[in-house]
């Protein structure tokens, strides 16, 4: 069955099983490698990217819940080859080793400064606690999301 959705600003119309996951679809059919799958059951923040606006993990939804809605991954962030100032933010403050889970925090850290663009410590944290860090890269993490919290 065709769903119609929009990815990174593209309307897309594709023809895919409807047991299958955004991620799913979003890797293989569409080879967009940011969000990435690491427990599968929406507790690692990995696979997050944004529906709506809405920091959601993409191994939990099927494609039929994202027909019609509006998906931002990692990849659509760079406008005319700058970087979003959450992605700066990162990489100024060092906020990664390996960078597994870092596609999922930009993520999360967009849709909370989109919903509240001056969160206090104890929010930003609350907001964050669905993403996980094998590195424990927390503190540069944090510093990263504090700087632009202001």
């Amino acid at each position: 069955m065709p769903y119609t959705l929009t990815v990174n600003g593209k309307n897309l119309t594709l023809d895919v099983p409807a047991h299958r996951t955004l991620l799913q679809v979003l890797r293989d059919d569409l080879g967009l490698m940011g969000p990435r799958e690491a427990c599968g059951v929406g507790v690692c923040g990995s696979c997050t990217v944004l529906l709506d606006g809405k920091a959601i993990s993409s191994c939990l939804l099927l494609i039929p819940q994202a027909a019609g809605k509006n998906i931002l991954t990692i990849e659509g962030l760079t406008e005319n080859g700058q970087l979003h100032i959450v992605q700066q933010a990162f990489i100024d403050h060092h906020a990664f080793q390996c960078s597994f889970c870092t596609p999922g925090f930009i993520m999360t850290t967009i849709a909370l400064l989109n919903e509240n663009p001056h969160p206090s410590e104890d929010e930003i944290r609350e907001h964050l606690t669905g993403n996980l860090c094998r590195c424990g890269s927390y503190p540069e993490i944090l510093a990263a999301v504090r700087s632009l919290a202001g």
